[in-house]
């Protein structure tokens, strides 16, 4: 089974236990393969940088349990071809939709109503990590 998971869902799993750190150690395990692309390692990078995450290392004493090698060296890294224009409301959440179709994945994995709300791409499923957990 493959997946492409957004960028909340990689930083949910970097600090904190929980359905999407469940749904990382699956990919870790083997269990499961994780489809993503550059910009979505970009788009992550760029998030573990902003003052609000890197304050929150700090006050929380926050251990990240995976950083953005850790994420590559588990997944396998496509590179889309198609430009998709579905998400009209956050036109950015379309880069997820375009690495799940490149990777030919079998669910979404999302915290992102923007996504979660068009519950399918052709037969890719759009579920939250509770969600994909459950099946």
């Amino acid at each position: 089974m493959k997946i492409t998971v957004d960028t909340n869902v990689l930083v949910s799993a970097t600090f904190w236990n929980g359905d999407s750190n469940t749904v990382l150690e699956k990919v870790e395990n083997k269990e499961i393969e994780l489809v993503l692309s550059k910009e979505i390692i970009e788009e992550f990078a760029r998030v573990l940088g902003y003052k609000e995450i890197q304050d929150k290392i700090r006050d929380k004493n926050l251990e990240m349990k995976r950083t953005i090698e850790k994420i590559i060296s588990i997944s396998t890294i496509v590179e889309p071809t198609e430009k998709l224009n579905i998400v009209e409301e956050d036109p950015e959440d379309n880069k997820i939709l375009e690495c799940a179709k490149a990777g030919n994945v079998d669910f979404i994995i999302s915290g992102d109503n923007h996504l979660l709300k068009i519950k399918k791409l052709g037969l890719i499923k759009i579920v939250s990590p509770d969600e994909f957990l459950k099946k």
